[in-house]
């Protein structure tokens, strides 16, 4: 078995997604492009299937190529795995030869050992930060790899938490963050579930842990969902790690070259300070926009406009990056062509046919899925002030009842009832309920979530950080201000502004008339003899 290396030192031609997969094989080549990358290797996609049968020949192939990589990665980075001086930290990312953006597990900060932490301190003079590393890859490791039921580590969290008087992890000082990573630890042993201390061990278990969420339970949802059944499999990346979290000049956040709910010619950019990529995406926090970003870091924020330019025109397509800013350096984690509503891709693909960077016939083709009925705009009306208003995530309108859960909201489809999926955040467990949604709205959460591309990739309008909204699960109900909201109840939204209203509007239709007489002139020009 080969790896695959990117990034200083790797050599040959760009791998093909079929191998590596679509991440991986993008990332290659924003390497080639000489755009800043972390260095990386890939284990490719044709292990996964052994791997999960717990093959164990497929096993030592493993080990091999995490060996040969990482030796890779020691030398592209001048640093060790597990060091007490100058620790080497990994990302073990997957990846199909399709996008399925959040679909499938990654683990974050590997090789952040008890020793790891020393080595961070000592090397950057931040304690808060390397505890902060600690206590991310205990809470990833835990869930992804172990299978450890959150409640674990909610009851230590929640004792450092009222010690300090403290509401989230985020206030935690350095002092607090290695109380509270030593706490996990002693969870995590009473309860059976020792983390290695090796982080070599560490290394192998997230990559098995990685190849097995192929088979995950929302994994196989959205393949059925979006018809990739014949996928096979999803490969493992393995990275440096760069540190969103390291301080005030540091942040992660996840871009878009054009505006992928309506297709505007205008980047979207969404990012959050002292964070890793993983709160980002994950949708459990609400972003800041370009403007925190060009103000925190204006060098990083606009080179990173720069790049989206840079990938647009080399990929011909709207772009949806994720980046990393460590200590206002800017690096580029990923980049994938971006999940968009109908709308804006009639509109995206008008507009790059007009700006030469796809034919006619092409901008048909990138169409052709789209039911027609879907490439229209959508008005409410009758819907008077809205209840409460949050970031429109995901163009588009949607009447119907209230539900609290995806089974809640399947309950209702079943019933042939419109539903309006509302929940504390956003997350990709929820894709079963999202398909059978006419709508969706988060309490917390922003337009750049992996829940909020899906919704975007099934054309659901989604309005997300509504953030007077409380959301009470196990209740069935919701709260903003004086007014509950009740399973059952009518509620309209309008996903490109942002706004939700309580009652049943009403949905005016209005025809794309200019934009599809462009896309027939293309068909008739395809079709004419030559």
């Amino acid at each position: 078995m080969k790896i695959v290396r990117i990034g200083a030192g790797a050599a040959g031609p760009l791998p093909s997604a079929d191998v590596v997969g679509a991440k991986a094989a993008n990332l290659a080549q924003m390497a080639a492009l000489g755009l800043p990358v972390p260095s990386a290797f890939v284990l490719p996609v044709s292990l996964c299937a052994a791997i999960v049968r717990g093959d164990a020949d497929a096993r030592q192939k493993l080990r091999a190529g995490l060996a040969e990589g990482i030796a890779f990665l020691e030398q592209a980075t001048g640093r060790t795995l597990g060091d007490r001086r100058r620790p080497l930290l990994v990302s073990v990312r997957s990846g199909a030869a399709r996008s399925m953006p959040g679909m499938l597990d990654t683990v974050l900060d590997v090789g952040c050992t008890a020793s790891a932490v020393r080595g961070l301190i000592r090397s950057t003079g931040n304690p808060r930060f390397a505890w902060d590393c600690r206590r991310r890859f205990l809470e990833s490791f835990c869930t992804v790899v172990l299978g450890v039921p959150p409640g674990v580590l909610d009851a230590p969290r929640a004792s450092v938490l009222a010690g300090e008087g403290a509401r989230c992890v985020e206030e935690l000082d350095g002092e607090a963050l290695e109380r509270l990573a030593r706490a996990y630890v002693e969870a995590l042993d009473d309860d059976g579930n020792p983390i290695p201390a090796e982080p070599v061990a560490q290394l192998e278990a997230a990559a098995q842990a990685v190849y097995g969420s192929w088979m995950g339970e929302r994994a196989r949802t959205y393949r059925q969902l979006e018809h990739l059944e014949h996928l096979q499999g999803t490969a493992v990346t393995v990275q440096a790690m760069v540190f969103g979290n390291r301080g005030l000049t540091s942040g992660s956040g996840v871009a878009f070259s054009r505006d992928p709910s309506t297709g505007a010619a205008v980047p979207v950019i969404d990012v959050l300070f002292e964070a890793q990529g993983e709160d980002v995406v994950s949708g459990s926090r609400s972003p800041q926009t370009e403007d925190a970003l060009m103000r925190v870091v204006p060098e990083a924020g606009r080179q990173l406009r720069d790049v989206l330019v840079t990938l647009e025109r080399a990929f011909r397509d709207v772009q949806d990056v994720e980046f990393t800013i460590e200590d206002g350096r800017l690096w580029m984690l990923q980049t994938r062509s971006a999940k968009r509503t109908p709308r804006a891709a009639l509109r995206i693909a008008i507009d790059l046919v007009r700006g030469g960077l796809i034919a006619p016939a092409e901008g048909v083709a990138r169409l052709a899925g789209l039911d027609p009925a879907s490439l229209v705009e959508r008005r409410l009306t009758g819907v008077g002030t809205p209840l409460t208003t949050g970031t429109g995530a995901s163009a588009g309108v949607a009447v119907g009842r209230v539900a609290f859960s995806s089974q809640s909201a399947q309950r209702y489809a079943d019933g042939h009832e419109p539903v309006i999926l509302v929940r504390p955040d956003t997350s990709t467990s929820d894709v079963a309920g999202f398909s059978v949604s006419a709508g969706i709205v988060t309490a917390v959460g922003g337009r750049t979530a992996h829940a909020a591309l899906v919704a975007r990739q099934m054309g659901k309008p989604c309005v997300a950080g509504c953030r007077d909204l409380v959301v009470d699960v196990d209740r069935g109900c919701a709260l903003v201000g004086e007014t509950v909201l009740r399973e059952g109840d009518w509620l309209s939204v309008d996903g490109g502004a942002g706004r939700v209203f309580t009652g049943r509007g009403s949905v005016e239709v209005d025809r794309l008339d200019e934009e599809l007489a462009t896309v027939a002139g293309w068909q008739v020009e395809a079709e004419a003899p030559v």
